[in-house]
This record gives structure tokens, sequence and C-alpha cells, in this order.
């Protein structure tokens, strides 16, 4: 917990410092960048979770035959996403309105990369290899920091390209520690066919929700970025980016929520009592974040981002309060998921899509963008409450480890 802070707080750090250096409309550009990271993070996230989820309860040739394969599909995707990226860098300049096609092109070359290592982070967080996965977090979050930050000091290039060519390289920091041997042993064993459809429905299971968290924590800055000129494009992200910090120490009990979930519900012990611990430390966090940004924006803008960005005050703690909503339904939704339910990913992808329709409905203003995005939260919250009050057994009795 204490290493994920860190990183946090390093990954917030280089989006504050990008933010004071490049002002709101190279900014914009920047975080362009950083939120399509989040975006194709969907499927990273989904090769990690399947990885930390199966590490605990595969063993022996099954692990072996899974850990083999799992990563041999990462690559694949990796390449084949990273390639598309590539061949469509000029629509994608002309889409976001950039200055450059080749911060696209770098950024692609990286994605096959990025894969690999959420499997090997996955590994990791199966086994509750904590200090090897804080290490590889901690690496490419640092280089990333220093790289750029060299770069638009030392290089003359544009501010979007050195961006990219810093999350190139971090990518490559990100690698050490790596698992290389489930990635080079080759076993003659396959995995049975029970465990291939157990693989098969956690990973579609995973990636529609995470694609569904995705679309509704980072198409607000897309969609910004499309609708409004590059000046209030820039100010939304450094308040996307601040009013985030709610849903980045909410991760931390995520990494941790998973495969104790896991664990117990195969030891056939009850495992609500973990989700009302989370749900407590997430929304007590959320309480104070949000009551911070109410009655102090002015100062927290002025702070982290500078004068050029106060406009924003005024919706700080109500993007907050978004975020907050957001984060809640998260824990829930990842503890659904440790469990295999399918009904939570559908809730999520149905309002995860009426919150893109709303913000397409009504833009007339940044503030409206914001107060739609609240309504839609609100909603997803309620929805997985109720999901939760129907689910007795749940609530009150062990999980049965053969359901």
């Amino acid at each position: 917990m204490g290493s994920v802070l860190l990183v946090n707080g390093g990954n917030y750090l280089y989006n504050l410092l990008l933010g004071r250096l490049l002002g709101p409309e190279a900014f914009a550009e920047a975080a362009l960048l950083v939120t399509m990271l989040l975006v194709l993070s969907f499927m990273g996230m989904t090769f990690q979770l399947a990885s930390a989820k199966f590490a605990v309860l595969f063993t022996d040739g099954q692990w072996e035959c899974f850990q083999t394969k799992i990563y041999k599909q990462a690559m694949v995707f990796g390449l084949v996403t990273g390639l598309l990226i590539l061949l469509f860098s000029r629509q994608l300049q002309e889409l976001f309105n950039t200055q450059s096609r080749w911060m696209f092109v770098l950024f692609a070359i990286g994605i096959p990369l990025y894969f690999f290592m959420s499997v090997n982070r996955g590994i990791f967080q199966g086994r509750q290899q904590f200090t090897k996965l804080s290490v590889t977090y901690q690496t490419e979050m640092w280089a990333r920091l220093l790289i750029t930050l060299a770069l638009l000091y030392v290089v003359p290039w544009e501010p979007g390209i050195i961006i990219a060519l810093g999350i190139l390289l971090s990518f490559l920091f990100g690698l050490f520690p790596s698992n290389n041997q489930g990635l080079l042993r080759k076993t003659n064993e396959v995995l049975s066919k029970e465990n291939n459809k157990r693989v098969a429905r956690f990973i579609l299971l995973t990636a529609g929700y995470e694609l569904t968290q995705i679309i509704i924590n980072n198409s607000d800055v897309l969609m910004v970025k499309h609708y409004f000129d590059a000046m209030d494009a820039g100010l939304y992200a450094s308040l996307a980016l601040i009013g985030r910090v709610v849903y980045f120490a909410a991760w931390m009990f995520v990494m941790l929520l998973l495969p104790q979930v896991v664990q117990k519900h195969k030891d056939g012990i009850a495992t609500a009592p973990i989700l009302y611990k989370y749900v407590f430390y997430v929304a007590l966090l959320s309480s104070l974040i949000v009551g911070t940004c109410y009655l102090f924006p002015e100062l927290i803008i002025q702070l982290l981002f500078g004068d050029a960005y106060t406009a924003m005050a005024g919706l700080l703690w109500q993007y907050a309060l978004a975020t907050s909503l957001f984060a809640i339904s998260n824990i829930f939704a990842y503890y659904f998921l440790s469990l295999d339910h399918y009904v939570p990913v559908i809730l999520s992808g149905l309002l995860g899509l009426s919150q893109i329709a709303l913000v397409v409905w009504f833009h007339s203003s940044l503030q409206m963008v914001v107060q739609v995005q609240i309504i839609a939260m609100i909603a997803l919250l309620v929805a997985q409450l109720l999901y939760f009050m129907t689910k007795k057994d749940m609530r009150h009795t062990p999980a049965d480890p053969k359901a």
C-alpha cells in the first residue's frame, strides 16, 4: 500500500509538472496521451487480473500451461493493437487536433511492452510477491517522470512527441523485474476443458468491465478535447487530474481486494466482510477529499497547477464527488468480478454508455459536462448496491468453494 501511494503520488507529480511547464494548450496533448494509455489499460488490467486470479487457483502443470498461454496472448494482442494505432496515426491526429502524428507512432511502439508488463505484474500480485510488484511499478513511474522532464529541458521537440517517448522508455524500465520463465518455458500439457472455460469466461467478463470502467473514467476528457477548444480542454484536463485523486487512492485497496476474495472464496470463508472493510475505507477517504475540494478549491488549483487554471475552481468539488461515487462503485464491481458475477458488468456497461450519451447531448459548458457525470455515477452506485442487496448468500453465508 505504501508503494502504491508513492507510485500514484509520482504519477500525479508527473502530470502536475507537465501542466505547469507546458501551459493549458500544450498540456491538453500530454493529457490526451495519458488518457489513451488509460483507455488501453482496460485490456492490460484484464491480463493482470486474470494472471492474479489464476495464480491463486491453478497449480503445477495447469499453472505452467496457463502462464505460457497468457504471456503469448498478451504479446499478440499488444502487437495487433500497436499496429492499428500506427496505421491510423494520421487519422488520430485529425480527430484530436494534435500538432503531430509522431506522438501516436511512438506510443504505438510501446504497447506490446505494456501488455507483457501487465501479465508480469498480475503473477506477482496473485502470488502476493508484493516486493517485486512494487519494484516494477516504481521503475516505470520514476523512469517516466525523470526521462520526460529531462527531455523537455534538453530536446527542442514538440511536447507531444517528448511525452510519447517518455512513456515508451518507461515501459522498458517497468519490465524489471520480469518473470521470464513463464514466457520461455515449454510444456506439453494443455489446459483442461473446464479450466479453459473458466479462463475464457473470466477474461471476457473482466475485459467487459474494464472497458466500461475506462469509458466512465476517461471518455469525458476525450470528448471535451473533441468538443471544446484547446484552452478549455487543457483546463478540464487539470480539473480531471485533481478530481481523480480519489480513484488513484482507491486503487491500492483494489490491489489487495482481489487476491483476498479469491482465496477466501476458494477456502469456503465468507467474503462480504472484506468488501465492507474496503468500502468503508474508500468512502471515508472520498469524503475527506471532496470536503477539502469544496472548502479550498482555489488554493488547491493554485498550488498544483498555478493561476492559469483557477477558472476551474468552482467545479473542483463536483468533479471530485463524481469520481468518489465511481470509486466506491468500483470496489463493489471488483468484488463481484472476483466471484464471477456477470450482472454488475452489464450494469456498468449500460451506465457507461449512458454517460457518453449524456455528454454528447449536454455539453454546452464544462459545468454541464461535470454535472451529467454526477447523475450517471449516482445511478451506477445505486444499481451496484441494489444488486448486492439481492445476494443474501454474499452477505450472510460463507462462500461455497465448489460454486
